[in-house]
C-alpha cells in the first residue's frame, strides 16, 4: 500500500527533475518519476511499488510536444493516450493506443506511463519499434538521442535517474500502410491475448508483437522469413516462429496453444491483406 505521506515534487525543468531524483535517492526515499500515475496507484495498492517521493514531469514543456519538426514527428511522453488518438498525427500509434484499457482510463494513461510501465504489455512501443524511432532521454549526463533498438530490449534500459522525454519518428513512416490488431479472449477491454502491429515499407512487411511473449518485441529474423514471398504463406509463418525470442505465454488470458492458434491465423490474414496493397 502506498504511504499517505509521500512527498510530491513538480520540477520546472528537466535538469531540476534529475537533480531532485538523485537528491531524494541520497535520502533513501526511492523516488519515482510520474506523469499519469495510473500504474503507480494500481501497483502501489498491491505492494508492488514502494516510494516516498514522486517527481511529476507533467509540467515539463518538452514532455508535451506533439508536432512535426523538420523531417520528424516529435511525440512527448506526458501526452495522454486519448490526446494522441484525437490528434491522429501518427495513425498507427493512434490505432494501437485505442486498444489500451478503456477510454476513461486512457484519459489518464500517458504514453510514457505505458512505455515504461511494469505491466509487460506496453503496446504503445510497437509503432516506434516498427518505425525505428529515436528516443530522447535525460539523466545525470544531460539529454541523449538514442535509436530505439539500442535502448529497448524487452523494456527500456534506462540508467539510474534517467527518464524518457520524447520519441522522434521520421515523417516517411507516418502514413505507410499499416495494420494494428488487438485480440482478447473475451470482453471489449482488459488485458489482451495478443497485439500485432504491422507496416509495409518498400514492399516488405515489418511486425511487432505484444502479449505473445512476456515482453513486446520486433524480430527482424522473423520478418526476413515472412518476406520470402516465393514460399507458401503457411510455410513462411511456420519458419518465422522458429525465431521467437522467448517461449509463448501461457497464462490466465490464454493458453500457449490458443495463442499460437490465434497468432498463425492472424498473421495469415495480415500477410494476405498487406501483400495485396
Amino acid at each position: 500500500m502506498l504511504s499517505g505521506n509521500i512527498e510530491y515534487y513538480k520540477p520546472a525543468t528537466m535538469k531540476e527533475a534529475v537533480e531532485l531524483f538523485f537528491a531524494l535517492s541520497d535520502e533513501n526515499k526511492q523516488p519515482l518519476y510520474y506523469s499519469g500515475g495510473t500504474e503507480i496507484l494500481t501497483l502501489g495498492r498491491l505492494n508492488m511499488i514502494k516510494t516516498r517521493a514522486l517527481i511529476d514531469i507533467k509540467g515539463l514543456e518538452e514532455c508535451y510536444s506533439f508536432e512535426v519538426s523538420d523531417d520528424s514527428l516529435i511525440t512527448g511522453v506526458a501526452l495522454p493516450l486519448t490526446f494522441i488518438e484525437e490528434k491522429n498525427l501518427f495513425p498507427l500509434l493512434s490505432k494501437t493506443s485505442m486498444g489500451i484499457a478503456d477510454h476513461t482510463a486512457r484519459n489518464k494513461i500517458t504514453l510514457g506511463g505505458n512505455l515504461c510501465g511494469k505491466i509487460f504489455y506496453r503496446e504503445a512501443v510497437l509503432p516506434f519499434l516498427l518505425c525505428e524511432s529515436t528516443v530522447i532521454v535525460v539523466g545525470n549526463e544531460g539529454d541523449e538521442a538514442i535509436p530505439i533498438d539500442e535502448i529497448f530490449n524487452r523494456s527500456f534500459q534506462l540508467k539510474e535517474g534517467q527518464f524518457l522525454v520524447q520519441l522522434h519518428t521520421e515523417k516517411k513512416y507516418i502514413n505507410l500502410p499499416f495494420k494494428s490488431i488487438k485480440i482478447r479472449q473475451q470482453w471489449e477491454t482488459g488485458y489482451p491475448l495478443l497485439t500485432i502491429a504491422t507496416i509495409k515499407i518498400e514492399n516488405e512487411l515489418r511486425f511487432a508483437f505484444s502479449g505473445l511473449c512476456r515482453f513486446p518485441f520486433r524480430s527482424k529474423e522473423m520478418e526476413a522469413v515472412i518476406n520470402q514471398t516465393g514460399l507458401p504463406i503457411d510455410e513462411r509463418i511456420a519458419r518465422a516462429l522458429e525465431y521467437l525470442p522467448a517461449p509463448i505465454l501461457n497464462d490466465i488470458e490464454g493458453s500457449k496453444e490458443y495463442r499460437l492458434f490465434v497468432l498463425k491465423n492472424t498473421l495469415r490474414k495480415i500477410i494476405v491483406e498487406m501483400e495485396g496493397k
